[in-house]
């Protein structure tokens, strides 16, 4: 049986490069691992406890709560917006944080990786996801980093999976969160 990582991606823009990183990820995966991209962060409300009553969760909230559930690890992929994590990102750890205690990411393996535009790669916006997800009962897995700087750069006419730095590092990654996943089964 696959271990499934649930990807969720911190950017929303079209041709995003953390989006390509993300398929870049799904595409060179080992036959033992699963990655999946989650679709539809953007239609996610806001977190607001007033919606988050049973019967009344909004139906993306939902699905988001259930992919994380199926899923044996989350891989977090985020660029830097104004030095921090995205809303949208922010937003859907803010989701699976809940019910306190119990929500979908507690006890789950997680690793965060990123490309950013900055000389960086994003270090403190993934910084700020690790934090996030820890703090909604995640086992972030801090060892677990890829951070790639100049993306504008970079990825101008190249997608990530055609970058051999690149799958090499993200390999580790993934590698590395399937076998924390499978511990903890």
């Amino acid at each position: 049986m696959a271990v499934r990582i649930l990807t969720l991606v911190g950017s929303l823009r079209a041709g995003s490069h953390n989006r390509r990183l993300a398929e870049a990820a799904a595409q060179i995966a080992p036959e033992h691992v699963e990655v999946g991209l989650f679709e539809g962060l953007d239609t996610v409300p806001f977190y607001n406890e007033d919606l988050d009553a049973e019967g009344t969760v909004p139906a993306a909230a939902s699905r988001l709560r259930e992919a994380a559930v199926e899923a044996d690890a989350l891989l977090l992929v985020s660029p830097e917006y104004n030095g921090t994590i995205p809303a949208v990102l922010k937003n859907a750890i803010d989701w699976l944080s809940r019910p306190y205690g119990a929500g979908a990411l507690s006890g789950k393996p997680v690793a965060v990786v990123g490309t950013a535009f900055g000389q960086y790669g994003g270090v403190w916006a993934q910084d700020e996801a690790r934090k996030a997800a820890k703090i909604a009962g995640g086992v972030v897995a801090d060892d677990l980093t890829l951070s790639i700087p100049a993306s504008v750069v970079r990825f101008a006419d190249l997608h990530p999976v055609d970058d051999p730095e690149v799958t090499e590092k993200l390999t580790v990654v993934i590698e590395g969160l399937a076998s924390r996943a499978t511990a903890t089964v």
